[in-house]
């Protein structure tokens, strides 16, 4: 084929791979254009919901999409027996773990599952920790989020293992054999626990995913262009003429 002078011959392999290529990466990148306006819309919920007054979760069984983002009251007891340590969480660049400690509701056999905040590892990650015990009554006002809460893991945890990679909600509650809320909290009120509450705002991050979209985007174009370079040349009576 030539085109104002231009041969294209290429062969059928080098279309057949360019096309796949171009097609995947025009995908990946729609698909995470997608992701942006799902964290935008998350985002434009957080902000209507910000302005709602705090509501005080009840003790009975509540779905997590009535309560998802919204700031909650509980009142009761933490059960710090049943405390475990979700690892892989960094602040600051220092590793560390989320402490989730449950409260059993005032009056209720219902618990509610708080993530507390932040505490370092130390230097030695074979010893863990020493946790802020609170006793008594008290008061935790927050954000309600998914209690799903997945990473990379090696292993499941085994038994009454403290340290947990991913959290399962109904996996702990076979083993603690507690009755909790389908919810987690992220504690926002400040407690003398020593434990760091930054929380990272949830549905953030829509501009990477934008970044991602526009790279993806770029590696379409580009082999595009590889494919035109390696496979168009001038027409030999161009070069005659020449």
């Amino acid at each position: 084929m030539t085109i104002l002078g231009y041969s294209i011959k290429p062969k059928l392999w080098s279309v057949i791979v360019t096309m796949i290529f171009f097609v995947l990466f025009i995908q990946l990148g729609n698909w995470q254009l997608s992701r942006a306006d799902e964290k935008k819309m998350r985002q434009e919920q957080l902000d209507q919901l910000s302005k709602e007054p705090i509501v005080t979760l009840p003790d009975s069984l509540v779905k997590l999409k009535d309560f998802q983002y919204r700031m909650v009251e509980v009142r009761g007891e933490y059960v710090p027996k049943h405390t475990i340590l979700l690892d892989n969480k960094t602040f600051k660049g220092i590793a560390g773990y989320h402490v989730l400690t449950p409260i059993r509701l005032v009056d209720s056999s219902t618990h509610v599952l708080i993530n507390r905040g932040w505490i370092a590892t130390g230097p030695d990650r074979t010893r863990l920790p020493e946790l802020p015990v609170m006793e008594g009554e008290v008061t935790v006002t927050g954000i309600v989020v998914s209690p799903i809460q997945r990473m990379l893991q090696l292993s499941e945890p085994v038994g009454r293992n403290v340290v947990w990679g991913n959290f399962d909600l109904k996996r702990y509650e076979e083993i603690t054999g507690l009755v909790l809320q389908p919810v987690l909290v992220l504690q926002k009120n400040e407690s003398e626990d020593g434990l760091v509450r930054q929380w990272e705002r949830p549905g953030s991050g829509s501009d990477r995913n934008l970044g991602y979209a526009i790279q993806w985007f770029s590696l379409a174009g580009t082999i595009i262009v590889i494919f035109l370079v390696l496979n168009v040349k001038r027409s030999r009576s161009e070069n005659k003429q020449t």
